[in-house]
């Protein structure tokens, strides 16, 4: 008598199906529905330096790259204090992210998706205030990229944006894991230092765009 090993082929099909459509739910609840999420909670995309090179703003502002003054840095320190406490315990797991890029140890995808799983309740509160603390400060969104990015050379944050990170994943792109950190300018560095200990305990959000 002969015995017959394996299973059907539709018995094998339908366990291929079914693990497959238990992998896409896992994926698309754990990940795809929480990056969406944290995107969600900027509202629109995230101003990059290019996008910040106009001359003049419409409501008669400090052109976006005007050079950099201590009320700027003034100003960005009250909004990112602001931001910071609006992020809550989700600041924690961005924290450490940033500390191990400090520590020489690059990022992975994983460890990211983590962070944005773990930020995209609060992303958007954090949004908000930072909103609202720049309408306090008098001073737009454009600027605010602008110093930002300065401020961040001086702190030594690292190219990366979890911004573009998850935009990436969302259209099935490998995400660009880019960590590279710019040298700041002489003046700005000056202009930075005597901030330089708060603004490092809120370093980390410039990973979020923040």
């Amino acid at each position: 008598m002969n015995r017959r090993w394996g299973c059907g082929c539709g018995g094998c099909l339908g366990s291929v199906l079914l693990t497959l459509l238990v992998v896409v739910g896992v994926g698309y609840f754990l990940v795809y529905r929480p990056i969406q999420g944290f995107l969600a909670g900027f509202g629109t995309p995230a101003q990059t330096q290019s996008q910040t090179q106009s001359a003049q703003t419409a409501d008669g502002q400090t052109a976006p790259q005007a050079a950099l003054t201590t009320a700027d840095v003034q100003r960005f320190v009250r909004v990112r204090r602001t931001v910071r406490t609006a992020m809550g315990s989700s600041f924690d797991g961005v924290q450490k992210v940033f500390t191990d890029l400090q520590n020489g140890q690059g990022p992975n995808a994983l460890t990211i998706l983590s962070v944005l799983r773990d930020a995209a309740g609060s992303v958007g509160a954090a949004r908000t205030a930072q909103q609202a603390a720049l309408a306090r400060e008098g001073m737009n969104t454009l600027r605010y990229t602008y110093v930002r990015g300065e401020v961040n050379k001086a702190l030594g944050v690292p190219d990366i944006d979890f911004q573009k990170v998850a935009q990436a994943v969302t259209k099935g792109q490998l995400p660009d894991l880019n960590t590279t950190v710019r040298p700041p300018s002489p003046a700005t560095e000056k202009l930075v230092t005597p901030f330089k200990s708060e603004l490092t305990v809120t370093a980390p959000l410039g990973l979020l765009g923040l």
